[in-house]
This record gives C-alpha cells, sequence and structure tokens, in this order.
C-alpha cells in the first residue's frame, strides 16, 4: 500500500484511541466530589466529637486527608485511583500532597540529601512558585485599586 496524505490521515485515525471526555470529565466530577465529601465529613466529626469550632476543625482535616494522601501514595493506592478518577483526584489538596510525597520515594535510594530533600518538590515546585507569584501579582494590584 502506497501512502500519501489520504492514507496516512485514515490510517492514523484507525490507530488513534478515542477521545474519552464525557467520561473523563464525569469521573473527574465523581472522584473530587468523593474527596470533598470526605473532607466534609471528617470536618463535621471533628466539630461534633472533639466539640471545637468549625475555625478550627478546618486545618486539622485539611492535615488528615494531606496525611491520608501520602500514606494512600506510599502504598501505591493513590496512583490507581488516580487512573480511575483522573483530574478529580489531582485537584484537591489531596493531589498536591501526592505531588510531593511521589518524588520523595522515587529519589529516597539516592539519601536523604541528595535524594529526597533535592527532589521532593520536583513536580509541586512550577506549582508553588506559580500561586506564590500570582498571589503576588495580585497583591500590588489590590494595592494600587486601593
Amino acid at each position: 500500500m502506497k501512502y500519501n496524505k489520504d492514507n496516512y490521515k485514515k490510517v492514523v485515525d484507525e490507530l488513534t484511541p478515542k477521545n474519552k471526555i464525557l467520561k473523563n470529565c464525569v469521573m473527574a466530577f465523581i472522584f473530587g466530589g468523593a474527596i470533598c465529601l470526605l473532607g466534609e465529613i471528617i470536618n463535621d466529626s471533628f466539630v461534633a466529637w472533639l466539640s471545637i469550632s468549625d475555625d478550627e476543625a478546618s486545618p486539622m482535616t485539611s492535615v488528615v486527608l494531606i496525611g491520608m494522601s501520602a500514606l494512600f501514595t506510599g502504598l501505591g493506592w493513590y496512583d490507581k485511583l488516580g487512573k480511575i478518577g483522573g483530574a478529580g483526584t489531582v485537584v484537591p489538596i489531596t493531589g498536591f500532597a501526592n505531588s510531593v510525597v511521589s518524588p520523595a520515594l522515587e529519589f529516597k535510594k539516592e539519601g536523604f540529601i541528595l535524594g529526597t530533600a533535592a527532589n521532593i518538590f520536583k513536580l509541586a515546585g512550577p506549582v508553588l512558585i506559580f500561586g506564590y507569584f500570582s498571589s503576588f501579582i495580585a497583591g500590588l494590584l489590590s494595592m494600587a485599586i486601593k
């Protein structure tokens, strides 16, 4: 078979995996919502069982979710959830914790300083820098407007 532009396009179209945008969006919504629901359950449990204010329960809830994410990453479960839930597992605070723990585990065999410490923010670093920079710009704009 001689390949020209039309034949090439036909072969590429046949071999390219079909995009599953709707399914991916639904799964991201379900998983992201489930993580947020879990956070609300944990928060409400702190308020009800420990009789603390919602303002005190909120940071404790974040710590629990981060700890669970780190544990699930270490056990290899978070990657499996991520393959099913997609962006729903990446967007919440748990996804950020996963992006910090993953490189730490990957590079731990290179030692604490040159392995873990040097590479722990390899994935999360750009997100942090962009967040800091955006906050700085927003602060400058806020000062300029006032």
